[in-house]
């Protein structure tokens, strides 16, 4: 679900988009900057009737109760997500007639390209958006920045065919805002463990063992912050998960000018649907953790290992990412950097012939260095 918003530059009515290098919108024509931070969340109406943040109250009595009561449930979630809520005259959704996306547009938007086919949309139908993130982290790596890097990408790889490395193929790069949740999560970890320590000595007559066992306690209490999890149902979760870490330093309560002159997709899995994942992944941060502190030993044998998993809150963030779609021979190929960081993630076509001659180059170097060792063997003998 995708969203292309216009920002009018004030001298002269151009479009203003926002610039990774300063953080300022800049005008493209004239250069006027506007500072972000100093700009209302809605331009036609007070920030607090157009952008607030908002919890069910069945939700916060979950929380207070699931508090008061230390861990009672620990499936449960005790703290409601955030986001914010755009107006209704701000933003509306529509979907591609070509490939299905959602998208998000403003509401004088009346055609424009799909971020995911690049089929041009004629906005018919519309629903009123009514979510917006609570954090955006915004792109600090320009355009022209990805497209270099991508080239020098392409160049590293040792087998990749010729032609595609010396040629451009880049069919386009677009600037695209992932929806994530940053989860605030808790984890208590318990074990139980019958632990040996083992000693080997010996006199002039026998070799003895002398084996140790030690009843073994630990319990962990720890907590870990934005944990990032990726929640668009077209963007690979392999992919996403290697673009991190990002860096939270930079992140910003979200305001629509952030995404100027780039694309957002709207989340398709609420934090809830994404609790498990979550849980699965702190789980084995908490269990590698726990088990750390079981060292020593000559062996361990658990006996009971509990590890209880609750999370504290999740914002809906947008990350960046530069995405480009790239041909060769008829085939796509699919490439994303980290918009903050620079990390490259994609697979580049491989050239068989490459492919070969490596393969040939390393046998006959075996061979060769094999009856070189057995020459010397003999020589030796």
């Amino acid at each position: 679900m995708s969203t292309v918003l216009h920002y009018k530059c004030p001298n002269c009515g151009s479009d203003m988009a926002f610039d990774s290098q300063t953080g300022f919108l800049r005008c493209a024509s004239c250069g006027k900057t506007e500072n972000i931070d100093n700009m209302k969340k809605d331009a036609d109406t007070n920030e607090d009737e157009s952008v607030h943040y908002e919890a069910d109250e069945d939700d916060l009595n979950a929380a207070k109760s699931a508090f008061d009561n230390d861990y009672a449930d620990a499936s449960s979630s005790d703290e409601p997500s955030r986001h914010s809520t755009f107006n209704e005259n701000e933003a509306h959704e529509y979907h591609c007639k070509n490939c299905g996306a959602v998208l998000i547009t403003e509401s004088n938007t009346t055609a424009t390209t799909c971020g995911f086919c690049g089929a041009g949309v004629v906005l018919s139908d519309r629903l009123t958006g009514n979510l917006a993130p609570a954090k955006v982290v915004p792109f600090t790596i320009s355009k022209e920045q990805a497209q270099e890097a991508f080239k020098k990408w392409c160049k590293k790889g040792r087998l990749t065919p010729n032609d595609f490395m010396t040629a451009d193929r880049i069919k386009n790069i677009t600037g695209l805002y992932v929806p994530f949740w940053l989860y605030d999560m808790n984890g208590r970890g318990e074990a139980e463990a019958t632990c040996t320590r083992v000693r080997t000595y010996s006199d002039a007559n026998w070799i003895y063992t002398e084996t140790k066992f030690y009843n073994v306690y630990r319990k962990v209490d720890l907590s870990y912050s934005r944990i990032p999890c990726d929640a668009s149902r077209k963007m690979e979760d392999n992919m996403m998960d290697k673009l991190e870490p990002y860096e939270y330093n930079n992140l910003k309560d979200f305001n629509t000018p952030y995404l100027a002159g780039y694309i957002a997709e709207k989340y398709d899995f609420t934090d809830e649907e994404m609790l498990p994942r979550i849980k699965q992944r702190v789980g084995s941060y908490v269990d590698n953790y726990l088990s750390s502190t079981i060292s020593g030993y000559s062996s361990v044998m658990y006996n009971r290992k509990d590890i209880n998993i609750r999370k504290k809150n999740a914002d809906y963030t947008l990350l960046p990412v530069w995405m480009v779609c790239y041909d060769y021979k008829q085939a796509d190929h699919i490439f994303a950097m980290n918009g903050q960081t620079g990390k490259i993630v994609g697979k580049p076509p491989l050239s068989k012939s490459k492919i070969l001659a490596w393969f040939t180059g390393v046998s006959v170097g075996s061979f060769i260095l094999f009856q070189l060792l057995t020459l010397i063997g003999g020589l030796l003998a």
